[in-house]
């Protein structure tokens, strides 16, 4: 397959898209949202700096992951006030630090002052919107294999969260 980004620039970091994140209030409405498209769960995660649970689906042939977003608490509670939407595009990148410090060098800020944790498998950070025409983008570098039996319950347990 043809490497789609530049060989040049932050392009020379991304492997591929990650996923597209969607904000939604409740579980019930990621459901119906799968339900009415045909998506299947591939696995799940609970992201702590954001208190939020997340559902990704699976990808494959012309199909990249969705996330759903799930906020517990929080400013994403009133992503759209209250009602939800695409919040982000999240690219994987080979080393989130050298990228996230090329994108400094080049005058950009990140969301965070160093990547944080996303799901036990990868970090994160994002580039604040103002310098990518307004898009949300988040850059992932995975460090972990997925874990396909976290459950919101098991993930919140492992990391002292109170159910």
């Amino acid at each position: 397959m043809a490497k789609l980004f530049a060989e040049t620039g932050i392009g020379k970091h991304i492997l591929r898209v990650h996923h597209w994140g969607i904000v939604l209030p409740n579980k019930e409405k990621a459901d119906a949202f799968m339900d009415l498209f045909g998506l299947q769960e591939d696995y799940r995660g609970h992201v702590v700096p954001y208190d939020s649970d997340l559902i990704f689906t699976k990808r494959g042939d012309g199909c990249d992951a969705i996330e759903f977003i799930l906020p517990l608490s929080g400013v994403l509670t009133q992503f759209n006030k209250g009602k939800g939407g695409i919040a982000h595009v999240a690219f994987l990148v080979d080393d989130i630090r050298a990228t996230s410090q090329e994108l400094r060098d080049m005058g950009m800020e990140m969301l965070e002052a160093e990547p944080v944790e996303g799901t036990e498998d990868i970090i994160v950070n994002f580039i604040r919107p103002k310098y990518t025409q307004g898009i949300l983008v988040e850059l992932i570098e995975q460090i972990a294999p997925i874990n396909y039996d976290a459950t919101f319950t098991s993930r919140r347990e492992a990391l002292g969260i109170e159910i």
